[in-house]
This record gives structure tokens, C-alpha cells and sequence, in this order.
């Protein structure tokens, strides 16, 4: 049995100073990507959150196999204010990790039945973050060589608009960065609204809230947002000197 296998990777969350970015892989063939397009799947963007949720149940029972990486603020803000990484490397690296596990499904290839050598996905296709997309598919290439993961990289910017499996990751992450997002609210029993800077009740949450260590763990501290509330209360403070 001849099996084309294909993956598909994307994030959401990546802007937001509130909660964790999330990333996805999903893994599939190209029966599963016909089943997916007839269904309406395609940028999570362009649907609405009852689509997404009933699209993401669908998908999750279609699919082969997917992996799920939720990459907390305290990550997201060490790589932003490191000398030596960024935010689109750290992506890089969660990139080549859930490739690789996706790669050695064991469970995946004892559904198939069939070796892993005839198993292993030929194609991973990847929403690129980086504007520089030779160097950042040069760097995923010999992230994945180190793990002895050999594998076609196709890595484009909009990947999630163009490949059925980009945009089928890209839900299931949204999908899952909304529920992360739920449970915060109900852990600290509050409504920040969406956590994007641009949202007015995340502004008004961040505004009154931003040094209160009850919430410490929600804000990306490195996000320019908090930064200059921080920066402003400390020209107060000096101020009253």
C-alpha cells in the first residue's frame, strides 16, 4: 500500500500580549485533504468560532495524527528578550520538534500497518513567520537533519490560504488558543476580552492590571504594550524624587 503522506503546520496567538501562542502539526494524506476541502475547511480566519469548533472536531477525526505545542508568555518573552533568538526561532524550534514527532508516530505507523520507512510524511508545508524565507527553511532543514527526519520542506508565507493541511492546523491551533484563553478567565475569574493589544477590554485589562503578580503569568511582559506602562511608572517614580 503506497501511502502520500503530508504535513501541515501553523500558529495563533502570536500577537497577543495575553496568553500563550499555540502551535500545531497535523498529519494527513490526500484523501484526507479532499474530505477536509469538501468540508469547508480553510484559513481560520476566515471563519467564524461555531465553524472553527465544529471544524476542529471534524478535523481531529479525519486527520492521521496531529501534535499540539502551547508556548507560554514566560517562554515567548525569553526568546523576544534574548541577545541571540527571536520570537520567529523559537517558532523554528517548535517547528522541527513537532515535524519530528509527527515523523516517529509509532502509533500512526501501527494503524497503517505498515513499516515506518513506508510511513514517514514526504512533505511538511509551513506558514513561514519570517520574511526571510530561504534562511528560515535553511534552518528548519538542518534542525530536522539532526534528528535524522528527512522530509520535503515547503515554507511560504500564507501557507494557511493556499494548503488544506496548513489551514486545517491553523484551526485546530486557533480553536485550542481560544480554549486556553477561556480557562485563564476562569482560573483568575475576569474578562480581559481577546488578549490582542488592539482590543479595547484588553487595554483597559493591561492598563489597571499589568503589575498586579496575580497575573503575572498571562502577560508577555516583552510585548512593547506592557513595556511602556511599565516605563511610565517608573518616570512617576522618579518624578516624585
Amino acid at each position: 500500500m503506497i501511502i502520500m503522506l503530508i504535513i501541515g503546520i501553523d500558529e495563533a496567538g502570536r500577537g497577543p500580549v495575553i496568553g500563550p501562542m499555540v502551535m500545531v502539526g497535523v498529519l494527513m494524506d490526500d484523501v484526507d485533504e479532499v474530505m477536509l476541502k469538501s468540508l469547508g475547511v480553510k484559513d481560520s480566519k476566515q471563519l467564524t468560532q461555531p465553524q472553527r469548533e465544529k471544524l476542529y472536531d471534524s478535523i481531529r477525526t479525519i486527520v492521521k495524527d496531529f501534535k499540539v505545542e502551547i508556548i507560554h508568555p514566560v517562554e515567548i518573552d525569553k526568546a523576544v528578550l534574548s541577545k541571540s533568538t527571536n520570537l520567529n526561532w523559537l517558532e523554528a524550534e517548535h517547528i522541527i520538534k513537532l515535524i519530528s514527532e509527527l515523523n516517529n508516530s509509532s502509533e500512526l505507523n501501527k494503524s497503517l500497518g505498515v513499516k515506518k520507512s513506508e510511513s514517514n510524511p514526504k512533505i511538511a508545508y509551513i506558514d513561514c513567520p519570517s520574511p526571510n524565507i530561504k534562511a528560515y527553511t535553511e534552518f528548519l532543514a538542518n534542525g530536522l537533519a539532526k534528528n535524522k527526519v528527512k522530509i520535503k520542506l515547503i515554507v511560504t508565507h500564507k501557507a494557511d490560504e493556499k494548503y488544506i493541511s496548513v489551514s486545517a492546523a491553523s484551526i485546530i491551533a486557533k480553536v485550542i488558543r481560544e480554549h486556553e484563553v477561556k480557562r485563564l478567565k476562569e482560573k483568575h475569574h475576569v474578562d480581559f476580552g481577546s488578549g490582542y493589544p488592539s482590543d479595547p477590554k484588553t487595554q483597559e485589562f493591561l492598563k489597571k492590571n499589568y503589575n498586579n503578580p496575580k497575573y503575572k503569568d498571562i502577560f508577555r511582559e516583552s510585548w512593547s504594550c506592557y513595556k511602556i506602562l511599565v516605563e511610565a511608572k517608573q518616570q512617576k517614580r522618579l518624578g516624585e524624587y
